[in-house]
């Protein structure tokens, strides 16, 4: 159960690194359960990095709900352009987020439950936290079929991914966050996560497609409050704590001090795109222009979400070497990102002739690239 209270007088733990005085200076005898206010994603991951980063966590783990309004979350070692579809993630205004863990990508809405499972790192074990999600799950539900892997995902039914895991190791401190499908839009999830963008070429860490179901679907009052209460429920009996669930807001900077940095940091173009591993892109694309088709080659190398070797092949006849030229090398060391490839071709068009075809012409070839960003 959700109970409200004072955070600055309740939950105020010792930390284990230099923190401004105005954060947590008491210590708390055992573990805590907390629940984000806050839909936001970033600021939610904000609070996972916190926590590691400044909680003594001996004798006192913590486990953390939180809940994210839509977004696409990547793994700390993944590349965007490959997990998902960005281009439709604009056009639905769907945040995209890299978390500090490793992994794969997830599709997070509020029909979906992330726990994070906070500990020492000698502590750590996911296998021991999913068996407790397991248990609590049979408490709400006995008949339900769902089973741990050996990849320590949980399967419904033999076959449904209903959560998966990832985490973070540091040199003292740990943590294991899931997920769990409760009422997510698959439909949503599954056009997200496929990548439209061919002839990528990388070594960043791939996600492994599964079939997915929601458990309310299996059983319509297995709703997210219901899951998170028996979790809760059964993570006190295992902890021998208070089951109290207490909301925290991951924004007080008089709590988490120091937080709002770390949420901007992860909103930022260099960490969600400038951390992909270096991957290059191999690729053509057909154009109709008066009645024919042109074939146009794309050959491109991108480091830090950087374009370092960029190499555009289009027919002589259909637009100047000249012009083509400038592009490929205008193209060199700007962002792989169609706001600002956008910005750079409308600067070089204004240096072409005024000539309508060749405007034309120039727009269509600049479209074609940016739908490939």
């Amino acid at each position: 159960m959700l109970i409200p209270f004072s955070m600055k007088n309740c939950f105020q733990l010792l930390c284990n690194r230099q923190v401004p005085a105005a954060g947590f200076k008491k210590t708390v005898k055992s573990g805590l359960i907390l629940q984000s206010v806050s839909n936001d994603v970033y600021q939610n991951l904000a609070v996972e990095d916190w926590i590691h980063d400044h909680m003594n966590l001996e004798g006192k783990p913590i486990l953390f709900f939180w809940r994210n309004s839509p977004s696409v979350v990547i793994g700390r070692h993944q590349n965007p352009w490959q997990e998902c579809n960005l281009n439709l993630m604009r056009e639905e205004g769907i945040k995209l987020a890299r978390r500090r863990s490793g992994g794969g990508t997830v599709y997070h809405d509020m029909g979906n439950i992330n726990l994070t499972f906070f500990t020492t790192k000698k502590k750590y074990d996911r296998m021991e936290n999913l068996k407790l999600i397991l248990r609590a799950l049979k408490a709400v539900q006995p008949q339900l079929d769902v089973q741990a892997t050996k990849r320590f995902d949980l399967l419904l039914d033999g076959q449904f991914k209903i959560s998966g895991t990832a985490s973070k190791i540091g040199r003292t401190t740990a943590y294991h966050h899931c997920t769990l499908l409760c009422s997510s839009d698959g439909t949503f999830l599954s056009s997200l996560l496929k990548s439209p963008y061919q002839g990528i070429r990388s070594n960043a860490t791939a996600s492994i497609p599964s079939l997915v179901k929601n458990l309310l679907e299996k059983d319509p009052t297995l709703t997210c409050e219901v899951l998170m209460n028996a979790v809760a429920t059964e993570y006190a009996a295992y902890h021998q704590i208070d089951n109290h669930i207490h909301p925290i807001n991951p924004t007080d900077e008089t709590l988490f001090p120091g937080i709002n940095s770390k949420a901007r940091e992860l909103q930022t173009w260099e960490w969600i795109y400038g951390k992909t591993p270096k991957f290059s892109i191999n690729t053509s694309f057909h154009v109709l222009y008066e009645q024919s088709h042109l074939e146009i080659k794309v050959f491109i190398d991108i480091k830090n979400g950087r374009i370092e070797i960029c190499n555009i092949e289009v027919p002589d006849h259909w637009l100047p070497l000249e012009i083509r030229d400038k592009l490929n090398s205008s193209l060199i060391g700007s962002k792989f990102c169609p706001t600002e490839t956008t910005m750079l071709t409308n600067i070089l068009l204004r240096t072409c002739p005024q000539d309508h075809k060749l405007h034309s012409k120039w727009n269509i070839l600049c479209e074609k690239i940016k739908g490939i960003m």
